[in-house]
């Protein structure tokens, strides 16, 4: 078939018709191409364009057009241009719609093939401590198998027997029932006798004496999940760390699980994400087996060290931002803390070895949103209260949870002085919690810094 040659003019001829002049000759008009005649033009009327690059006389084949047709035609044209923008609608849409079903084909083909049997396998799971989040994560997972054993070994009687006769946790969650396989004990013999995984959810602050009290009832090879955030203040060690040293067994398998995640959600079964790090890749893939959900997703990664400090930080950091609150110094205010904070916390994790993009992710920018920016952070209520003018020890007597950052922005600075790193928003936090500064003088302070270039 032959080529077909574009014009790069076309002419149009318009016959005048007059009662009064019958002989007027008719207008010639030449036009050059920057796009085709509207496809209404075409079809109104018969057009022939010529190619002509020499730019030479009309050619013969010109169209007539009847008066009153150049208007008629210009609405046309409009009104096909009008039409075309559906068409991009459509075509957006399809693009869209395909993208979506595409993802879901994948999942679906994804989860079909996601083993199970870590689930089918556990027997009993125990969870040490009868905290919120201890509380509520022994919920979750006993309602993942009504055969599966979960007990919490829990210090306070009280609580213990609330949890065995009215299946309810009376100091945290009074109103939420526990599912009737959550048995609570305070004998750490018969809670950890045959455990396949073990849940740590004691207070870092406490754990090294706690593990040590129960180190003897503790078999080897028991996986350790921990649930709890911070920085051991004398030691500056991690929950990885405490761990293993207290139970005198380095080779303890250890996960860390974090992510932005409020106990009272959970307990709620909305919508979660969280991430289980470990060293060892098959450990972290049986944990998120273990704990994954139609509600919690859970995500794994090899940066133990990353998801802990960005843990352990953003509690600090959560109380820098209570008091910006606290003392109403705007939004404006708030987002450049907690942008400055983010930037501390990367700059001291990465210098211990952690990933970027750990400090980005879930554990890390997700946790921070969630601690900084919402009412339920304890670490939040605890900066506002002190925005606000009152003191830590009155803050502190009053609340009936434990808030790591306050324990844990000690520890931050000197991790920072043994990295060689400058935190300026931080280390104002660990002052002020030790009373040595006071939030109106630390925003002075740290307005009056040197202007220097982002980094």
């Amino acid at each position: 078939m032959a080529a077909v040659v574009e014009p790069a003019f076309f002419n149009i001829t318009l016959t005048q018709s007059s009662s009064s002049l019958p002989s007027n000759p008719p207008l010639f008009l030449r036009f050059r191409r920057h796009k085709p005649p509207s496809r209404a033009l075409i079809a109104g009327t018969s057009c022939s364009c010529l190619a002509d690059t020499s730019h030479s006389q009309a050619s013969s084949a010109d169209l007539q057009l009847p008066q009153g047709t150049a208007a008629s035609s210009s609405s046309a044209s409009s009104s096909s241009d009008d039409n075309f923008v559906p068409d991009r609608t459509r075509d957006r849409r399809k693009v869209v719609r395909l993208a979506w079903e595409k993802l879901v084909r994948w999942s679906r083909s994804w989860r079909s093939k996601a083993r199970t049997d870590v689930l089918e396998r556990t027997k009993k799971v125990v969870v040490l401590g009868g905290g919120s989040f201890g509380t509520a994560m022994a919920s979750h997972i006993a309602n993942k198998k009504t055969q599966l054993e979960v007990h919490m070994l829990i210090r306070d009687p009280l609580v213990c027997q609330s949890i065995n006769e009215n299946h309810r946790n009376c100091k945290y969650f009074p109103e939420h029932k526990l599912p009737d396989n959550v048995i609570a004990s305070t004998d750490p013999k018969s809670a950890l006798s045959d455990a396949d995984y073990c849940l740590h959810a004691v207070p870092v602050q406490f754990s090294s004496a706690f593990i040590e009290g129960i180190a003897e009832y503790v078999d080897p090879s028991l996986p350790f999940i921990s649930l709890s955030k911070g920085l051991e203040l004398n030691t500056l060690r991690m929950m990885s760390q405490i761990i293993p040293r207290s139970l005198r067994n380095p080779r303890q398998p250890f996960v860390a699980l974090s992510g932005p995640s409020f106990a009272l959600e959970l307990m709620n079964k909305l919508p979660t994400a969280m991430v289980v790090a470990s060293k060892d890749k098959k450990l972290a893939n049986a944990a998120q087996q273990l704990l994954a959900s139609s509600y919690l997703r859970i995500s794994t990664s090899s940066d133990v060290t990353g998801v802990e400090i960005a843990g352990a930080l953003k509690n600090v950091l959560a109380i820098a931002a209570g008091i910006v609150e606290g003392m109403n110094l705007g939004n404006n205010s708030m987002a450049a803390l907690v942008a400055q904070g983010c930037s501390e916390i990367r700059w001291l994790a990465t210098k211990m070895g952690a990933k970027p993009t750990t400090i980005t992710g879930l554990s890390g920018t997700g946790d921070i949103m969630l601690t900084c920016f919402v009412n339920l952070s304890r670490n939040r209520t605890v900066g506002v209260r002190l925005g606000s003018g009152e003191k830590l020890d009155d803050i502190l007597s009053s609340m009936n949870q434990v808030a790591e950052g306050v324990s844990t922005a000690g520890a931050v600075i000197a991790l920072a002085q043994k990295y060689n790193v400058k935190m300026p928003v931080l280390t104002a936090v660990a002052r002020i919690v030790d009373n040595e500064l006071t939030p109106k003088k630390a925003v002075s302070e740290l307005m009056n810094l040197p202007q220097v270039e982002e980094v």
